[in-house]
């Protein structure tokens, strides 16, 4: 099931934080060789996991991380500001329309239905929250997964060559993606919506899309 919680309440959910953060250091660290610290427990976390970002996990059916994904409004403190603001031309990307997507993460063995479920739960925060854009920075094999869900990107800048090559681009999540992506992550737009009213404690009724 997707989960849809605060930095500041991942405490109510050990296991979870503790196995999002350990495949974070083997995704990012080991298998991809970035300039990331892990600390003695194994995990990655940088200084954007200290400002309460909102992070979409898969819950496994053990009560492990199956894949995850970090958001953050623009409006405040990002990645894609504060390192990465010279592929965009010093350009900042800010807007409460627009939030942050960064480290998309899936666990050893994740099959695709993890990516499929992630991708809606974007588009859910994208719904519920009113959003109009995603900005993220992104590597050509995270180009590739967008790709095969439906999402390509509006490129605002590339840097670097090859396997080397940085960019920075906008995303966008139409209702008409949704169906779909919800066949390939194998639950319906009910669940879906349940899964983030629960997560919100917002009331959710089938025939009215208005929040009580």
């Amino acid at each position: 099931m997707l989960h849809y919680i605060y930095a500041n309440d991942l405490h109510l959910f050990p296991r979870l934080r503790d196995t999002m953060f350990r495949d974070r250091a083997e995704q990012f660290k080991t298998r991809l060789g970035w300039d990331v610290r892990v600390n003695e427990a194994g995990e990655e976390k940088d200084e954007y996991d200290v400002i309460n970002p909102l992070y979409v996990i898969w819950q496994n059916a053990d009560g492990s991380h199956g894949g995850s994904m970090r958001f953050l409004p623009t409006v405040g403190q990002t990645m894609v500001n504060d390192h990465f603001s010279h592929i965009s031309d010093g350009v900042r990307i800010e807007s409460p329309l627009i939030w942050e997507c960064t480290r998309f993460c899936l666990a050893p063995g994740a099959d695709r239905r993890v990516t499929a479920a992630l991708t809606v739960a974007a588009g859910e925060i994208m719904d519920e929250f009113h959003l109009e854009h995603f900005v993220g920075v992104f590597d050509p094999r995270m180009e590739r997964i967008y790709s095969l869900m439906g999402l390509k990107p509006d490129v605002i800048g590339r840097v670097g060559e090859g396997a080397s090559a940085i960019g920075v681009g906008l995303w966008t999540m139409d209702e008409d993606m949704f169906e779909p992506t919800l066949e390939k992550a194998g639950f319906d737009r009910e669940t879906s919506k349940m899964w983030f009213r629960d997560a919100f404690a917002v009331p959710y009724f089938e025939d009215e899309r208005a929040i009580a």
